[in-house]
């Protein structure tokens, strides 16, 4: 006669710890994004068309979603560099170049954003020499760019890192032996197998530069049309007591988003099942 063993986890039953969770989610995610809508559904279309339509406001829309991506996509080829060299060399400071990768998590956005400044201005110790070839950085599109590099690839190594360890150098060896080129073996035989890791890395990179403030509104300057960005202009509305401006802006921001994210993981089921097969 067998016995029934009964499966003891560490938490609770499923019932008290979906209850929990989707409380959670509840207080933190849902009811502060049904309040916007909320919020936003008192205006008219008019009102709502008008603040969203706004040149001034596409101008930001434009420079906030293309500096995001940009930074993304430059992060997610050096950080998949940078998480690449930490996992597969050993070198001489290799533990302080993976703590000096956390360092945008742990500085303050506006110390961050203050630094880069300082740096990068025409007078900076770097942006002197872009400012003599005629590459000014700071104040321009490109300075907020690097702004969200800066803060965004933390987010690119911390995901590729473990899926880069995971690899098993059997597998290479094997490509290799069967006559497989270095670039056959990453683009056949990693990239597949760290794809998943890497899109998500870029998709949390893209949405920290999106909602990113305080390490781009000092080196951006925030010139109208020129150099705003979509979170300033959030604050700017809020602080002129334009609520529907600020709620509609907000509004785009975050569809934009979600049907970007939700892409990102259409891809990422694709490449999953890609591996695969």
């Amino acid at each position: 006669m067998r016995l029934a063993l009964k499966r003891h986890g560490v938490l609770p039953g499923f019932g008290l710890t979906l209850g929990l969770t989707l409380s959670y989610l509840s207080v933190v995610v849902l009811l502060p994004l049904t309040a916007l809508l909320l919020k936003a559904a008192r205006a008219d279309l008019g009102q709502l068309w008008g603040a969203v339509s706004d040149p001034r406001v596409v101008a930001s829309y434009r420079l906030s979603f293309g500096a995001s991506l940009a930074g993304a996509l430059v992060n997610a080829v050096f950080g998949l560099v940078v998480a690449w060299v930490l996992v597969r060399y050993t070198f001489p400071g290799k533990r302080l170049l993976d703590a000096l990768v956390d360092l945008p998590f742990a500085m303050p956005t506006a110390v961050s954003g203050i630094t880069l400044t300082t740096l990068y201005a025409p007078n900076g110790w770097i942006g002197k020499w872009f400012a003599n070839a005629g590459i000014p950085v700071a104040y321009t599109p490109l300075g907020v760019t690097v702004a969200l590099i800066f803060t965004g690839l933390p987010f690119v190594v911390r995901t590729v890192q473990p899926a880069i360890a995971d690899l098993e150098a059997e597998v290479e060896e094997a490509a290799a032996s069967l006559g497989a080129s270095r670039w056959q073996t990453f683009w056949r035989v990693i990239l597949p197998s760290i794809l998943p890791a890497l899109l998500t890395g870029f998709a949390l990179a893209f949405a920290r530069g999106l909602g990113e403030y305080g390490s781009v509104v000092f080196i951006s300057g925030n010139m109208p049309m020129k150099t705003e960005i979509a979170p300033l202009l959030i604050v700017t509305k809020l602080e002129q007591y334009d609520m529907v401006g600020a709620c509609a802006i907000a509004l785009v921001m975050l569809g934009v988003s979600f049907l970007f994210l939700l892409a990102i993981n259409g891809l990422q089921w694709w490449s999953r099942r890609y591996a695969m097969s």
